[in-house]
């Protein structure tokens, strides 16, 4: 790469970093961290190609100046427990807003590709959803309970079960990542074409709206938990796929370091969502508004966790960097 080329692609970034040293004070020890291993990249590519240049030279400063403003900060507060989830996640999603949108537009084309195989093959859910399933749900049909699954085991222990399988599953699509980004959408995939098939067996039924009510109830937290988990995944395989300047190992540090961040910020809403699938979802007797307006507040706080309050967070940092600057 030539030089001028290199200038170029990064210096708008660079820039950032000098806004950033001159408030270090006020940024998170992990953004601080995150710009340091990107910027001691630039330096390290810097120092093989051009090591003669004057770029070399500002890298080198600029790393000295961002290294010594971590390491005065470096003594944590115990409020990063609760600036972790106010502050770091939604940063970090901010950061992979692209891949987010890259994962639900993923899962929900699965969605699609499972209602219309169901509609157009009758044999299909047996397929998907097994044989032993569709038939305790068809006698649950019969019996005029078609959600009697939901009621099928003590509330405690259901609710323990279904958050730890919850977890595990938004677990296994982010360590997925590490074979590429491929698998991530596999496994979203997966998952899409089970959700469609299963909405779609139930409109066959005449049931679609009591089975939305019911399954959006947990499903609204567990499914929106599913495509950040598989921005996760994504984060983690594209460090393989698309190092830029960084070595692939570097690369790939910084997307398995965002996937912990973004995963993690996904558990509380698993534990919500197993504890309402355990205890809560069975009560089909509730009212359909009471539901249905639990299900719309459920979507309400995930729009806003994982999107509005990324988006505010950057244009409040934006406003600041050009009020400092």
């Amino acid at each position: 790469m030539k030089e001028v080329q290199f200038i170029r692609r990064n210096i708008e970034r660079w820039k950032d970093t000098e806004t950033l040293v001159e408030a270090a004070a006020k940024q998170s020890p992990d953004r601080l961290a995150d710009v340091y291993v990107e910027l001691t990249a630039d330096l390290a590519f810097a120092q093989t190609h051009y090591p003669q240049s004057r770029i070399t030279i500002y890298l080198n400063n600029l790393a000295s100046a961002l290294h010594n403003e971590i390491y005065r900060n470096k003594r944590e507060k115990w409020s990063r427990v609760v600036t972790f989830w106010t502050d770091e996640v939604p940063d970090v999603m901010w950061q992979s807003r692209r891949l987010l949108l890259a994962s639900f537009v993923i899962f929900m084309l699965s969605v699609l590709v499972g209602i219309v195989s169901t509609l157009g093959d009758a044999s299909f859910p047996q397929l998907i959803l097994g044989q032993d399933y569709m038939d305790m749900t068809m006698e649950n049909i019969r019996k005029g309970t078609p959600m009697a699954v939901y009621d099928s085991d003590n509330e405690s222990a259901m609710f323990l079960g279904i958050t730890i399988n919850n977890v595990m599953v938004s677990f296994n699509i982010f360590v997925s990542g590490v074979l590429t980004s491929f698998f991530p959408g596999l496994l979203l995939l997966q998952n899409g074409v089970m959700v469609g098939t299963f909405t779609t067996f139930f409109y066959q039924q005449g049931m679609l709206g009591e089975a939305l009510l019911a399954i959006m109830l947990h499903g609204t937290l567990e499914l929106s938990s599913i495509v950040v988990a598989g921005a996760a995944g994504l984060a983690m395989g594209n460090g393989w796929l698309f190092p830029g300047t960084y070595s692939r190992l570097t690369s790939f540090r910084m997307g398995a370091k965002r996937g912990v961040k973004i995963i993690t910020g996904t558990i509380p809403l698993f534990i919500i969502a197993g504890f309402i699938e355990g205890y809560v979802t069975r009560h089909t007797e509730l009212p359909d508004v009471l539901r249905l307006s639990f299900i719309l507040l459920s979507a309400a706080f995930v729009i806003f966790y994982f999107i509005i309050l990324p988006f505010k967070r950057n244009h409040d940092a934006n406003k600041q960097q050009n009020t400092i600057v």
